[in-house]
């Protein structure tokens, strides 16, 4: 089924492997044929994965764009996922879902359903920050945090 792409002035895409940047107009044109596919905004760079979870949208990413190398992400996809799980178990629903789509070689819903987790991620580092201020807030004053 041919896919319909719009980019904007300057926007980047990846499309099979190459990254393509626009001019300086509005462009318009037709994939007809199934290839891997990234907009800009969607694309992480492995610097960038700085956290398990964008390590695991990386992963993804690279299954996606590099299936002559699928044996390798996924042995390190799974070494993520076993570490992930371990260390926040909460996570399983979303990995469960991620896994079935790996599996099933559909890579683009991995990524979507891979975001997802990146933004519980980000919950859960927000809570906790908010939590350790809190703490830190309420034993000031007081070096052992009990109250007289």
């Amino acid at each position: 089924m041919p896919l319909k792409i719009t980019l904007k002035p300057h926007e980047v895409i990846l499309i099979s492997g190459a990254l393509l940047k626009n001019g300086e107009h509005l462009t318009q044109f037709t994939v007809e044929n199934e290839v891997p596919i990234l907009r800009q905004k969607d694309i992480l760079t492995e610097r960038h994965a700085d956290t398990i979870c964008k390590k695991l949208y990386y992963v993804v990413q690279l299954m996606y764009f590099e299936p002559a190398n699928l044996a390798a992400h996924h042995q390190t996809f799974w070494e993520l996922v076993r570490m992930l799980s371990a260390a926040v178990p909460s996570t399983l629903p979303l990995i469960d879902e991620i896994g079935q789509l790996i599996l099933e070689d559909r890579f683009y819903q991995a990524l979507k359903a891979t975001r997802k987790l990146i933004t519980y991620e980000d919950e859960l580092v927000r809570n906790a920050h908010e939590r350790s201020h809190n703490l830190l807030k309420n034993s000031e004053g007081n070096p052992l945090g009990s109250r007289h």
